[in-house]
């Protein structure tokens, strides 16, 4: 679990580091970017950490209604059927049964939808965090059950799930190499996405993939708006 930061300082804090490291400034709302990795991190906006309160277990409510709300499906069913290889079937009230996935993630492949874990790409307690602490609870539901973009919303195995927990690319990646530059440019696009920050361990991990091994990896984000 990693720390948690104050956000007083965040207005200050980000003006001066765009001005001292001319930093790309971030695409407007609505507006699909695709940049270099390289060039994606350069827009996440650098924060000091600091010791902070954690998050409510109400701080990031889902599962909502999802996409189709007269579907019966909740978000996580609809994430279950978007990415299975198997789709399960799906009973009264969307009870999924049935069904198979395989994590890019790794950890093995996962049969039967009650195995599989609908995670955060960037957990909520990060996000909380990383700027996220400081919005309306509308915003937090929306970045809980976000589907507008393939990135924020992912299946795991319960054993990575497990051994992610909250942490964040300084702390844990995926074991398999093959999964590295995917998982740091999904993370990078989803703090984009919703405007978030990062610590400074964090931003010199993301910056090693970034400028080694997958410096060919591009970021595909578009801009979720302060108002959401």
């Amino acid at each position: 679990m990693t720390t948690h930061r104050l956000r007083t300082p965040r207005v200050l804090a980000l003006v001066s580091l765009l001005a001292a490291l001319c930093l790309a400034p971030p695409a407007p709302a609505g507006a699909a970017e695709v940049v270099p990795l390289a060039d994606a991190v350069g827009r996440v906006p650098v924060v000091p950490e600091q010791a902070g309160a954690a998050p409510g277990p109400d701080a990031f409510p889902h599962w909502n209604a999802g996409l189709v709300p007269d579907d019966g499906c909740d978000t996580r069913a609809e994430v279950l059927l978007a990415e299975a290889v198997e789709v399960p079937a799906a009973g009264p009230g969307c009870r999924l049964t049935g069904g198979r996935w395989a994590p890019y993630t790794g950890g093995g492949q996962i049969t039967g939808a009650d195995a599989a874990v609908v995670a955060h790409t960037v957990p909520p307690a990060e996000a909380w965090e990383s700027g996220a602490a400081a919005w309306p609870a509308a915003r937090r539901e929306a970045y809980a059950n976000d589907q507008g973009a393939p990135q924020p919303l992912t299946v795991l195995t319960t054993g990575t799930h497990r051994a992610r927990g909250d942490r964040d690319p300084a702390d844990w990646i995926p074991a398999e190499p093959s999964a590295h530059c995917r998982y740091i440019a999904e993370w990078v696009a989803t703090k984009l996405r919703w405007g978030l920050d990062a610590d400074t361990a964090e931003m010199e991990a993301m910056k090693v993939f970034a400028e080694g091994p997958c410096e060919d990896t591009v970021v595909h984000y578009t801009v979720v708006p302060a108002t959401a």
